[in-house]
């Protein structure tokens, strides 16, 4: 297979092939004038030489570097977009640059709406800092009515359903799993452009595991592209594929681009898909006005078709290149930086080859802590004790996070923290922007500012926070939270986000109006930058990227997890890796480690800590003579450092959970806490939940404390579905744990066995 094979497929109504592309319209969205990226002048500089002001010697570098083409080696929290947005500011200033003439591409909205923002207070307008696909869609919009006629295809907002659509039109029945895998596959193969007929090959020699065999996912792919073409639909990878396609096919489209856009900064450069490079080697044409910016010890997206290479191969295909490499950590304290080098002192690989070395510019702070559990749900319980901790000592809900490997793992944490009575968001759930409380209450804030004069309740409020709080507690914001968790809280919280924000506003323009408030919202809705959710943050590792907190709690860091189970070539295996220190980076100062030795309460503890932290943390082989006993740096006091178990223990076979009702193999963990399917019967004693929900009323206001800090509604129906004889079998329910057994399992076993019940004096 040739490196650039094309992969053309003919369109009914266009006297020219195309090649394959759910993306919206593109958008010019902006973030508020307050942004935390905000550069550090009030005003905009005055001249080229006060934007290097501020800068450190290699941030310097990058800025004043403005001819040929530049490789900045970034490391995390080291400052690479503050370095690269007033190297465009500079060049601007300085009259090098005409800010229309550059382009600066990276992988989220929210990434670009950050460099617009930092531009902006740099006094630089008119650069148009953009992902990829909002870039190259904006320039298919503009040509294809010039090339083709009509408007662009509808772009499909999910493949999915035509990917399963596909599959049953070649025989082929897929499981929601299977479905999502193979969908992945199909996007793998249009960034890596591999055609439907050379998948098979192609996935070989990549080392990658199909999820199914390889003749029916090529089989699948090429009916899934006959079905968009036959429905005039493109898709997600479309989108820079047809662009590839026009700017080979057209070079007047070509040069006019290329005579827009005379110098390209490329961010997360180590994140560059071969189709993406593709593109901007169509962008760039024969010059080299190219700065990009990348960490190969960031690489960890190999998995969607990106690779380090381009990064790593720069100075070979552009000999005369400028380096600059950024080590001076900003973020991290030295204890947090200390972890992260070395984990990656350990790498192997051609990404290890070129790490960087970290050093810390914070004052010091406290060691990194680790915990061994039990059970996963004692390490969720022990991680919302932790939480708690942490916001005793006043760090904000919003500056913590909880990071996992896969998003299943996020429900036991859930569960924690709403028994704990902690906030929450689920980051990569529903958009802050999509949700219907947030989208009623846009409407309501867009429907006060139109008739916002002749709303005489409005006449008593004299300023915008105000205002907005009348709006908003028609539609169920309160000055208190509602107790407990579920619906009625998340509602809240969105709201009171909203809230929040006319406040900020309302500190940063003292003038500002409901009406400057919707249009604000309305240009974060276009970029999708949610206002902060006053919550403690749960996301996956990889959703994580990007983003850091105050504090950090790295969560299920067990062997078997991370690395994960599938990983099995060394390059794999070192991906993980690298999985791991970007959740060490994202902490600034606050860092938690955990695992447990068994996933179940009871289960057989056959788990060991991930063999990444060995010689890293307390106890481990080759930690040498660091400490093992618990303090401030060690294991959390309560909890016993056990050393790694020997290699041959690390993965152990785990019996797959089974739905007791259709023994179909569980994997939701919603699912799995009730040990059956959603949709299969459930065993439920009506009246033994009726009995134990009017005993968890009176316990709670026995207690002063919200019903689901007793138990939560799901675990008192996986009580009621046990009913449970011993503290045993109600200690391994879901939610329970021995901690609960001990301040109300003589209560809950009393109603399980038909008698009253007398209240206990829990001691938790």
């Amino acid at each position: 297979m040739t490196a650039h094979r094309r992969l053309w497929i003919t369109f009914p109504s266009s006297p020219w092939t195309w090649q394959h592309g759910g993306v919206t319209s593109a958008t010019h969205p902006t973030l508020l004038p307050w942004d935390t990226g905000a550069s550090q002048f009030p005003a905009p500089p005055r001249g080229a030489d006060a934007v290097l002001d501020g800068l450190d010697p290699e941030q310097r570098a990058v800025a004043t570097s403005l001819r040929g083409p530049v490789c900045v080696l970034a490391g995390a929290g080291t400052g690479k977009t503050r370095a690269i947005t007033h190297r465009i500011a500079y060049g601007v200033h300085a009259g090098v640059l005409h800010p229309t003439s550059v382009l600066a591409v990276t992988f989220t909205n929210r990434a670009a709406g950050e460099m617009r923002g930092r531009l902006r207070h740099l006094g630089v307008q008119g650069v148009q800092a953009r992902t990829f696909h909002s870039a190259a869609l904006r320039q298919l919009q503009y040509f294809w009515p010039k090339i083709v006629g009509g408007g662009l295809p509808r772009i499909v907002d999910r493949k999915a359903p035509l990917v399963a659509e596909a599959a049953a039109t070649c025989g082929i029945r897929l499981d929601r799993s299977e479905l999502r895998d193979l969908t992945s596959e199909i996007e793998w193969s249009k960034v890596t452009q591999t055609v439907p007929a050379d998948y098979p090959a192609a996935a070989r020699a990549a080392g990658r595991e199909s999820p199914r065999d390889t003749a029916e996912i090529s089989q699948t792919y090429r009916a899934y592209e006959d079905l968009k073409r036959q429905r005039s639909v493109i898709d997600f990878e479309d989108v820079l594929l047809l662009t590839v396609g026009v700017l080979q096919d057209h070079h007047d489209i070509a040069d006019q681009i290329r005579r827009q856009y005379q110098h390209f900064v490329v961010d997360e450069y180590q994140d560059v898909s071969p189709l993406q490079q593709r593109l901007l080697d169509l962008w760039l044409g024969d010059r080299d006005s190219l700065c990009v910016v990348g960490d190969a010890s960031q690489t960890i997206y190999s998995f969607t078709g990106a690779t380090p290479d381009h990064l790593l191969d720069f100075r070979t295909r552009h000999p005369g290149a400028t380096v600059v490499k950024l080590v001076r950590d900003y973020r991290s304290t030295p204890q947090v930086v200390h972890l992260a080098n070395g984990l990656l002192a350990r790498a192997s690989g051609r990404a290890a080859d070129h790490r960087l070395e970290l050093v810390s510019q914070r004052p010091g702070g406290p060691e990194p802590r680790y915990a061994e559990y039990a059970d996963e749900p004692a390490e969720a319980e022990g991680t919302a004790r932790r939480i708690r901790d942490l916001l005793a000592a006043r760090v904000p809900a919003s500056e913590i996070a909880v990071l996992f490997r896969t998003n299943s793992q996020s429900a036991t944490y859930e569960q924690a923290l709403a028994d704990a009575g902690i906030p929450y968001q689920v980051r990569g759930a529903e958009r802050f922007f999509e949700r219907p409380e947030v989208r009623e209450a846009g409407a309501a804030l867009r429907g006060a500012a139109r008739f916002g004069a002749n709303d005489v309740a409005l006449d008593d409020t004299d300023d915008l926070p105000s205002q907005v709080r009348h709006v908003l507690s028609g539609r169920g914001w309160t000055p208190q939270p509602p107790a407990g968790s579920g619906a009625t809280r998340e509602r809240w919280e969105s709201l009171a986000a909203l809230v929040r924000l006319a406040g900020d506003l309302a500190r940063t323009r003292p003038t500002a109006t409901l009406t400057d408030l919707v249009t604000e919202l309305d240009e974060r809705a276009a970029a999708q930058h949610a206002p902060t959710v006053e919550g403690v943050t749960l996301a996956s590792l990889h959703a994580a990227k990007g983003l850091e907190w105050d504090a950090v709690c790295l969560v299920g860091v067990v062997e078997g997890m991370i690395p994960i189970t599938h990983a099995r070539t060394p390059e794999q295996v070192e991906e993980e890796r690298r999985l791991l220190y970007v959740g060490v980076t994202r902490a600034r100062s606050h860092l938690h480690v955990s695992w447990s030795l068994a996933r179940s309460p009871g289960g057989r503890p056959g788990r060991g800590a991930s063999h990444f932290l060995d010689g890293l943390r307390p106890g481990s082989r080759g930690a040498g003579a660091r400490p093992t006993t618990p303090g401030p740096g060690g294991v959390e006091p309560g909890d016993t450092p056990t050393p790694t178990p020997a290699p041959a223990t690390r993965r152990r076979a785990r019996t797959p959970a089974r739905c007791r009702v259709c023994r179909r193999t569980l994997t939701d963990a919603g699912e799995m806490k009730l040990m059956r399917c959603d949709d299969c019967p459930s065993t439920m004693d009506e009246g033994l939940y009726d009995r134990l929900h009017d005993w968890r009323a009176a316990r709670a206001q026995e207690t002063g404390q919200p019903e689901f800090c007793v138990f939560t509604d799901k675990t008192l129906v996986a009580i009621a579905e046990t009913v449970p004889q011993d503290e045993g079998t109600l200690a391994r329910i879901p939610g329970v744990g021995m901690r609960k057994v001990r301040g109300y399992g003589a209560d809950v076993l009393a109603i399980c066995a038909g008698e009253e019940g007398q209240p206990g004096h829990p001691d938790l």
